[in-house]
């Protein structure tokens, strides 16, 4: 096995510890499920670079998020026990934990990249959670 950049692949982490190189394709997370059985028990490590806000929220149900941001800058958006709660991600360097079962999303304040460690299994998407609960 050779050297890989994270740019052009994500590691699945499975329930045995077992670090499998995927390469990022249109339908990548679509395979993911299908390959690792929905995610059960697995950890994503991936890297993404962004220039325009996240399109959508997304939780994950089985684990906490982790985030290390490589460069520029966003604000990260969580919907905590009905609440919005805005935390400043500008500091190249820095970690954010995400817990399990808490609606995020992001604006990018500076084109940003984002180093990610995700529990996969049962991650949602959708829209805005805050209009949801009304």
């Amino acid at each position: 096995m050779g050297a890989m950049t994270l740019d052009e692949h994500c590691i699945v982490m499975d329930a045995k510890l077992t670090a499998t190189p995927v390469a990022h394709t249109p339908t990548m997370y679509q395979e993911l499920d299908a390959r690792f059985a929905q995610f059960q028990g697995c950890v994503l490590l991936s890297q993404h670079r962004f220039t325009e806000d996240w399109t959508c929220w997304e939780m994950h149900p089985h684990g906490d998020e982790v985030l290390y941001l490589l460069a520029g800058a966003a604000s990260l958006y969580l919907y905590v026990n009905g609440a919005e709660q805005c935390v400043e991600f500008r500091q190249t360097g820095s970690v954010l934990v995400i817990p399990k079962g808490v609606w995020h999303t992001a604006k990018v304040e500076a084109d940003c990249t984002i180093l990610f460690i995700t529990p996969g299994e049962g991650t949602r998407n959708g829209p805005d959670p805050r209009i949801q609960s009304s």
